[in-house]
């Protein structure tokens, strides 16, 4: 019985020991690059926001989100406190002086060779859905040198823009910023033909300080979601916004003066929206 119950337990040891190393090998980074966006997100300006963001590339997949919002989850797994109350409850809450970077691109998408999966919250709900890989690419025989990176150009028409990309088959990863994969070669630079939306690698790791190196991109920003459609995504979000307002609208004075303060927010949101510039004009 004892000779058993030891050959179990190493049986189980190895699969361990084999379902973390496949987990490992499959976090463990190829190529980590940041790209800087310029966005005109207001057509009401002329003034281009922005913003950077991190391509973190495994043996299989890519991951793509703002390096504000990886550094404001690093920033809440470290400081974050846990207080024990006399009546048995627990209150949670910040280290003293705890700052969290804000931004409001806190999606996360995640590139393979055959699809796209777009991840973002809306409130308590994570919410994802998929698309294909950008099949229409047209490969142009023009050439030039990017932050010394010998790059060729690519066209494609994507949800209501024309965009122009280069990439560079010396490095061999079919990825690039946001949605945009399936080049033969990593996307250096995009630009939409309006120059309404600008990306560039601004920053990669050499390989030499890859080595062992995982995704530091924590596994709740994509992993439980809820499937949706985009349309979905957009409406639970604008749902969020609404209750949102609801809320601050009610710590009015009297529910009289919260109702003027909700109506006067949902005009000032509508007035907003005729301005908006979104990335993607059509779904």
């Amino acid at each position: 019985m004892f000779y058993y119950k030891k050959l179990f337990s190493l049986f189980i040891l190895f699969y361990s020991i084999l379902f973390y190393a496949q987990s490992n090998k499959e976090d463990t980074l190829s190529g980590e690059f940041t790209y800087q966006l310029k966005a005109k997100f207001d057509t009401r300006t002329d003034k281009r926001y922005e913003e950077l963001f991190s391509l973190q590339i495994t043996d299989n997949r890519a991951f793509f989100a703002s390096c504000i919002s990886l550094k404001g989850d690093s920033v809440m797994a470290n400081s974050g406190t846990t207080t024990q109350n006399p009546d048995g409850s627990i209150t949670l809450g910040w280290k003293k002086g705890t700052v969290i970077p804000k931004t409001n691109l806190n999606f996360t998408i995640i590139q393979s060779p055959e699809n796209v999966q777009y991840y973002d919250s809306a409130f308590m709900s994570l919410l994802s859905y998929k698309e294909p890989v950008i099949k229409n690419w047209k490969l142009v025989d023009e050439a030039k040198i990017i932050n010394t990176i010998n790059c060729k150009k690519a066209e494609v028409s994507f949800k209501g823009r024309n965009w122009i990309a280069w990439y560079s088959p010396e490095i061999p990863f079919p990825y690039g910023p946001m949605k945009f994969s399936g080049l033969p070669g990593l996307i250096v630079k995009i630009t939409d033909d309006k120059g309404d939306y600008d990306f560039e690698i601004v920053k990669s790791v050499p390989n030499s300080k890859l080595k062992g190196k995982l995704v530091t991109i924590k596994k709740s920003r994509y992993t439980g979601a809820t499937e949706a459609t985009q349309a979905k995504l957009k409406q639970a979000k604008k749902n969020v916004e609404a209750n949102v307002a609801g809320v601050l609208a009610s710590t009015g004075t009297t529910i009289i003066k919260g109702q003027e303060v909700l109506r006067q927010k949902e005009k000032q949101r509508e007035e907003n929206e005729k301005y908006i510039n979104p990335l993607e004009l059509t779904e």
